[in-house]
């Protein structure tokens, strides 16, 4: 694998390969391993165990990086749950169609239209992340126009 610089914003090809599961205040906090497609070691890494085939050590150091980033900052090493293992591509891309799902749901108010049973507090909450609420923390944001909120390319989840 390679470090290159990229720009904030920039969109760039790659190859799902795993995934870690951080635990983050008590919530899963999920951590994608991919490979840049242009990346001389892309044609060989295409599975989580190939990463271990081929590049010794990498996955131990992605996730000793994981654990202990946030300790500079005075705070305790973070945990992993899935007995701290990494997952492979299947269990990957399973968890990202999931997220991405429940993204459609906040953004399209499915979400919060399903939440009439549920308290005022969550109800409050669920709202904080609607689609009217996006739209209006965008319009604050540098390079709004850079941005596609609206986009139907946007609206349906990928196919895996």
């Amino acid at each position: 694998m390679r470090v290159f610089l990229i720009f904030l914003q920039e969109v760039r090809p790659v190859k799902v390969l795993g995934i870690l599961c951080m635990i983050d205040e008590g919530e899963a906090d999920w951590k994608v391993v991919v490979i840049d497609a242009d990346d001389k070691w892309a044609p060989f890494l295409n599975d989580i165990d190939d990463v271990d085939k081929y590049l010794p050590g990498q996955l131990d150091a992605i996730r000793e990086w994981f654990r202990t980033y946030k300790i500079p900052d005075g705070k305790p090493p973070n945990v992993f749950g899935l007995g701290e293992r990494f997952m492979d591509k299947a269990y990957a891309l399973q968890i990202i169609k999931e997220c991405n799902q429940s993204w459609k749901e906040l953004i399209t108010g499915e979400k919060e239209r399903s939440m009439k049973d549920h308290s005022a507090e969550v109800q409050k909450l669920v709202r904080k992340l609607s689609k009217s609420n996006l739209v209006d923390m965008i319009d604050h944001m540098d390079n709004k126009d850079n941005l596609a909120l609206n986009n139907d390319d946007d609206v349906d989840a990928p196919a895996f």
